[in-house]
């Protein structure tokens, strides 16, 4: 007698940074997988990732619904991260409206948990204090995208609640690692590539992609429902990134540091030049209070209740170097012995 066909786990956001880590991570343990492709070449991508690509858009409900057939689990983590938008109402869409589609597919295809990708951002914590799973929101946003996401875990959450389906939120700090190219990424490129005249310092907190991945996966399997999950493996000033970034390459570029106000006034002038031209702004207003009011989070509870271990800092700027070397993203070769894992 032939056993059962071994229940298929969705992928919503596979061909991205933090969803295409949790596919990889998924194939890789063994697990038949589905990910959800809007278009021809992304269904190859995915396809060369070892899952089997299914058509369909978080818009259009009725290919959830036929994506999510037989399969037990739905990772969630398709987005939209962006900044200085003309119109943010797409991104809204997204990741508003996109994930509620999500849930109310998941109890119609009588799926058995979903993981949903939300973001530490949405806590909404006050300035000056810690965001872990009891924050309670500041009242007001620093940019459209907390907005959305805050918007979004509330939904996710209600219609969850409201059709009885299984869900773990799992609320990322800022993930980096090879591969990432933009948030701090950007800016540690531009350091390395000797573009970073300007910066302000603030506190960030910082998030392994390996990391990230494993909170996904343990989520699933030790998530409580209904509860959600700050992942963070790391808090510094932009100051203290710029000292390690160097200790670690020997590469040392001259930073001009400058004020909060100052960095404002600026973001305004260069945000209303692109409107004149109908461009989008490199720098805006958003983007610039995201930076100015910095992020401490805390990653303990993630850590206690479903197992997930940090990675050093350092650890992950070796690797990231190593793999912008690799793929020749720095405009000239590192210093011998730097950017290596030391053995």
């Amino acid at each position: 007698m032939t056993g059962a066909r071994p229940s298929q786990t969705l992928v919503i956001g596979g061909s991205g940074f933090v969803g295409g880590a949790v596919l990889d991570a998924l194939v890789s343990g063994g697990r038949p997988v589905r990910a959800l492709a809007r278009s021809g070449p992304a269904a190859d991508e995915l396809r060369g990732r070892g899952a089997e690509p299914v058509t369909g858009d978080v818009l259009d409900p009725g290919s959830l619904v036929r994506a999510m057939d037989g399969c037990a689990v739905v990772y969630h983590a398709a987005g939209v991260n962006a900044f200085c938008l003309a119109d943010p109402r797409p991104m809204e869409r997204v990741n508003v409206e996109g994930s509620a589609n999500v849930i109310a597919a998941a109890a119609s295809a009588g799926v058995r948990r979903v993981v949903y990708t939300s973001s530490a951002a949405a806590l909404g914590e006050a300035p000056g204090t810690v965001g872990k799973e009891t924050s309670q929101h500041r009242g007001w946003f620093l940019s459209q995208y907390e907005r959305t996401k805050y918007l979004a875990e509330i939904r996710v959450l209600r219609e969850a609640a409201e059709r009885k389906v299984d869900v773990v939120c799992v609320s990322p700090s800022s993930v980096q690692g090879p591969g990432r190219l933009h948030g701090t990424a950007r800016l540690l490129l531009q350091y390395l590539n000797g573009r970073l005249k300007f910066l302000t310092d603030t506190r960030m907190s910082f998030l392994d992609v390996a990391d990230c991945t494993a909170g996904h996966l343990l989520a699933e399997t030790h998530g409580a429902a209904g509860d959600r999950y700050v992942l963070n493996g790391a808090t510094f000033t932009t100051r203290e990134l710029i000292s390690l970034v160097s200790r670690s390459t020997g590469i040392e570029h001259r930073v001009r540091w400058i004020p909060g106000r100052a960095a404002l006034v600026s973001a305004a002038a260069v945000e209303a030049a692109a409107r004149t031209v109908r461009r989008k702004p490199p720098l805006c207003r958003e983007m610039v209070r995201t930076l100015l009011n910095g992020h401490t989070y805390d990653g303990s509870r993630a850590a206690r209740e479903l197992g997930v271990r940090y990675t050093p800092v350092e650890e992950t700027i070796r690797k990231t170097l190593r793999w912008y070397t690799e793929h020749g993203y720095l405009n000239a070769p590192l210093p011998a012995g730097n950017g290596k894992d030391s053995t």
